[in-house]
């Protein structure tokens, strides 16, 4: 019997984590990616002797026992990446008006901390961190577990910023007047979170795999690039770079896609981890219903991001092992920012860690959430011939950044030796996401049914993986690889292979 063959289209987590996954589990798997570097947004570029993360900068339940570890272990991960645990007593700190509010690991040193600032809220804390629980160990893939019958996640259709206020009595800190609500949705930024769609399961999920436990990668994510494409390599796959998809077409059963080099690869069944608007559009002669097709194409996007990378003199500006979220105003939701000179709202600056990480920083990351439409006239160009208007543009942005960077941390300026900038154009060409969405399409709370995006396509054989797909970021697309690849296999055995490891 034949083996059988599939192709994956984009080398990101989702692509990785699926190619290593079948091609473990006995199947023929290609991917295909079109950049010279594998990873999407695990990606990482060098600027003089300084390396930069693109995409994934802290990662949460990297603890034996907890959920990324216990999957990533199926995938060699968990027992080879250089870890380096976060700050216990506040992997994240809210700044605001002066304060920093640390958000802790560990549930009770989490409500513990933020008791100190908010000494009349111990109910409200309980009350989060039992619905945290409540809500995770109702979602059965965070526990490895298998759905039961027509399972349905009710918690995607209850607003968090409506659940956040409703928990808090309201009581406001003294100094600086904010709510508790808002601190617990101070680091929205990692799901890039609106009132009038983020849901309290997108919320609980990211914020209760973080409490849990916070790590950074030492040295950058590249380690995780190369671990999955040397495992699938040794499963008999191929990665293969500079190999754009430029159409997907079928004869008879079987798939032809063809790249912009010119090769044609013939498969059984394909993994998109592009885009699905992206995907669509290589369908050549592929019938697609016109109410799906529609569906897909009417989705948001979620916003995309600016970001400053700053390499540093040696010795001159301390490694800080934490995050730090800053609100200049008192508005803390990052998918809706500001404009023009009153931009950016807010930030969130880190200290990435070397390997070997000594007191000092080697780089710092500062990013803003950003519309696309602040580089719309720009969109037709690419990346190397760009305008002189563009370069201006990000030189006045970047300045305004880093002010406000600046205003917290004066002595930055002084340690700088390199600046590298990068756009919501930059983030569109390298990770190949649509209008450099940070998070891919939009889940909405008010209409989840429509803004949920199945793995398994309504064109036989093809599926979808990546970002879109359930949930973004590495807990929510490892566990969407995962549908994705039990739609193939079957889950029960998918999930079955992964405890077997355990």
């Amino acid at each position: 019997m034949m083996e059988k063959r599939i192709l994956i289209i984009g080398s990101g987590l989702g692509g990785l984590l699926s190619g290593f996954l079948l091609s473990k589990e006995g199947f023929k798997v290609t991917i295909l990616e079109k950049h010279r570097k594998f990873g999407g947004c695990l990606q990482t570029f060098n600027r003089d002797r300084y390396t930069f993360d693109t995409g994934i900068h802290y990662i949460g339940s990297m603890a034996p026992g907890q959920t990324i570890h216990n999957y990533w272990k199926y995938f060699g991960l968990s027992d080879r990446l250089d870890l380096v645990k976060m700050d216990e007593n506040g992997f994240d700190r809210i700044s605001y008006f002066g304060t920093e509010y640390p958000l802790a690991q560990g549930f009770d040193n989490f409500k513990e901390r933020l008791l100190a600032y908010f000494p009349d809220e111990a109910s409200a804390l309980n009350s989060y961190t039992q619905n945290l629980h409540e809500i995770v160990n109702s979602h059965p893939l965070y526990n490895l577990e298998l759905p039961a019958g027509s399972y349905s996640d009710h918690y995607k259709s209850i607003l968090a910023g409506s659940f956040l206020s409703d928990l808090s009595s309201g009581i406001r800190h003294s100094a600086s007047g904010i709510r508790l609500s808002d601190i617990l949705a101070g680091n929205n930024f990692l799901y890039a979170g609106n009132p009038a769609t983020t849901s309290i399961a997108e919320l609980s999920l990211i914020n209760h795999s973080f409490i849990s436990s916070a790590w950074r990668l030492a040295g950058g994510s590249q380690h995780i690039v190369d671990i999955l494409v040397d495992g699938i390599t040794r499963n008999g796959g191929r990665v293969l770079a500079r190999k754009k998809v430029v159409g997907i077409h079928k004869k008879g059963e079987s798939f032809h896609v063809s790249t912009k080099d010119g090769d044609l690869f013939e498969a059984d069944q394909i993994v998109s981890d592009i885009h699905p608007v992206s995907t669509l559009e290589l369908l050549d002669g592929i019938p697609v219903q016109k109410a799906y097709n529609n569906r897909i194409r009417s989705l948001p996007n979620s916003i995309s991001v600016f970001t400053v990378y700053l390499g540093l003199k040696p010795e001159s500006f301390p490694f800080l092992n934490y995050n730090l979220y800053k609100y200049k105003t008192d508005y803390i939701w990052s998918a809706l920012p500001s404009r023009g000179d009153k931009w950016p709202n807010s930030f969130l600056f880190m200290t990435p860690p070397e390997k070997e990480q000594g007191a000092f920083a080697n780089t710092a990351v500062a990013m803003a959430t950003m519309n696309f439409e602040e580089v719309r006239e720009w969109e037709k160009s690419e990346s190397g011939t760009r305008e002189k208007s563009y370069f201006v543009f990000k030189a006045k942005k970047a300045k305004l950044l880093l002010d406000a960077v600046y205003e917290q941390f004066p002595d930055l300026k002084e340690a700088i030796v390199t600046i590298e900038i990068s756009t919501p154009l930059t983030w569109r060409d390298y990770t190949g996401t649509v209008n450099g969405s940070m998070y891919g399409i939009v889940k909405d709370a008010a209409n989840p049914q429509k803004s949920t995006i199945l793995p398994k396509t309504k064109i036989s054989g093809l599926y979808f993986t990546g970002q879109s797909i359930n949930l973004h970021g590495a807990l929510g697309v490892t566990i969407g690889a995962v549908m994705t690849c039990g739609e193939i296999l079957g889950l029960a055995n998918v999930i079955n292979s992964i405890k077997r490891t355990l």
